[in-house]
């Protein structure tokens, strides 16, 4: 049954079908292995609902919503002129100020697709203009948007909380450690490409200019000072500072900034509500998919064979990272998520291992698989939205992904990067 369930996923995919479909195929090859006759669907179906049952998940299209309003709106081109003014005149400056937007944007959006649209379209043409390679242009982008996996609000974190169990505050807090952290890596390897390039600097913006651009991005300021301050200051819950994220949005760009009008509902709650039925459709589907297998005791039969239960904590979380990494590179991160975190949660619970730091490593692995050929989601996105060729787009990858692989091997070796916040708020 095994067999047949992943060579009909590989097909399907192979012909072109969108994951929901080998998902929700595999499901029922697998209950009707199982069960038998039709007359038992009604469990199948009580799998299906059960996915999308938990209140948490209200929150995802609630953050979809907000950065797709804030995408059309000024909120992420106020973030990228701030940036830009005060460190947009150093050497490397521009691409630091990349990298430090897409971590704004991603502390805004929690999506990192909406952070390679937001930001990465203003920017790539100034850095091209400005003499960087288009190959470190498009590598920079695409997974510096990663970084809006980790940063809270994340909507990874989100489904992996709802799956798993764990609290989705602790994980909003545990990720801002390692999102800094890869941004600083970023913005170093920024600098010595420039310096090494001789790519020529912005010119310096005046104290007036700086002030100017504080003030204006001030209100786009509020969204990471809503979701952390309200989360942490206990006044209301992650899936309540998503609802507050929409109202402050809609305020922001329909009545401060005004750069949106009536007529721009409609577009925006159609974008939001396609986005969010595939979600739901993957989330729905993968827990169907995850409760055949488990049904079928495959996940204890495949981690048995690796040896996995005699590992030590460390051992188990390098497997964890390997698996999360390799399936992303393949894979939808939603997909990989709902399907293997069932998957190892016995192991981390047998061993102890605190969930929320299991959460910010397949967090981080599912960022840096994103942006992994050959098939990471966001290079996808990158190509459709800068009309690039795959090449093109993938060349200036692999220090990146070096970056982000060291990392999560610190992470491995220093949880504390993750746990340190998440124990000052909640311990």
């Amino acid at each position: 049954m095994t067999a047949v369930m992943m060579i009909t996923m590989i097909v399907l995919l192979l012909l072109g079908f969108p994951m929901m479909i080998p998902l929700i195929v595999a499901a029922f090859i697998g209950f009707f292995s199982m069960f038998g006759g039709i007359d038992k669907m009604d469990f199948m179906v009580q799998q299906f609902m059960a996915g999308i049952r938990p209140a948490s998940l209200i929150a995802v299209p609630m953050f979809i919503l907000a950065a797709d309003i804030m995408t059309r709106g000024q909120s992420a081109n106020r973030l990228i002129n701030m940036v830009m003014k005060f460190i947009g005149h150093v050497r490397g400056g521009l691409a630091v100020s990349t990298a430090t937007a897409c971590t704004l944007f991603g502390a805004v959006s929690g999506s990192t697709q909406a952070t390679v649209v937001a930001v990465g379209s203003p920017l790539r043409p100034r850095m091209l203009k400005a003499g960087y390679k288009d190959s470190f242009i498009l590598a920079l982008i695409v997974n510096s948007s990663d970084i809006a996996f980790l940063i809270p609000p994340s909507i990874g974190m989100i489904i992996y909380g709802v799956v798993s169990n764990t609290s989705i505050a602790e994980l909003f807090i545990a990720g801002i450690g390692p999102g800094l952290m890869i941004l600083v890596f970023f913005a170093t390897y920024s600098v010595i490409y420039a310096k090494i390039n001789d790519v020529p600097t912005e010119p310096k913006a005046s104290w007036k200019e700086r002030l100017d651009a504080v003030r204006q991005a001030v209100w786009p300021l509020g969204f990471p000072a809503i979701i952390i301050g309200g989360i942490y200051g206990g006044v209301f819950s992650p899936t309540e500072a998503a609802a507050v994220c929409v109202l402050y949005a809609m305020i922001l760009e329909f009545v401060v900034f005004r750069s949106l009008s009536a007529p721009d509902i409609y577009s925006i709650a159609k974008s939001t509500g396609l986005i969010t039925a595939v979600v739901f459709i993957l989330v729905g589907a993968g827990a169907a998919f995850s409760w055949i297998i488990s049904f079928a005791q495959i996940p204890q039969a495949m981690l048995g064979a690796v040896g996995i239960t005699e590992m030590g904590s460390i051992g188990i979380l390098v497997v964890i990272s390997i698996a999360f990494f390799i399936g992303c590179m393949f894979v939808d991160p939603i997909v990989v998520i709902l399907v293997l975190v069932p998957i190892f949660a016995p192991v981390v619970d047998s061993v102890g291992l605190d969930p929320v730091l299991v959460g910010i490593i397949i967090t981080l692995q599912v960022a840096i698989g994103s942006a992994t050929p050959p098939f990471g989601c966001d290079i996808f996105t990158a190509i459709a939205i800068f009309k690039r060729p795959y090449l093109d787009v993938i060349r200036g990858t692999p220090p990146f992904i070096f970056m982000l692989l060291l990392s999560a091997a610190l992470l491995i070796i220093f949880p504390q990067i993750a746990l340190f916040l998440r124990d000052l708020a909640f311990k």
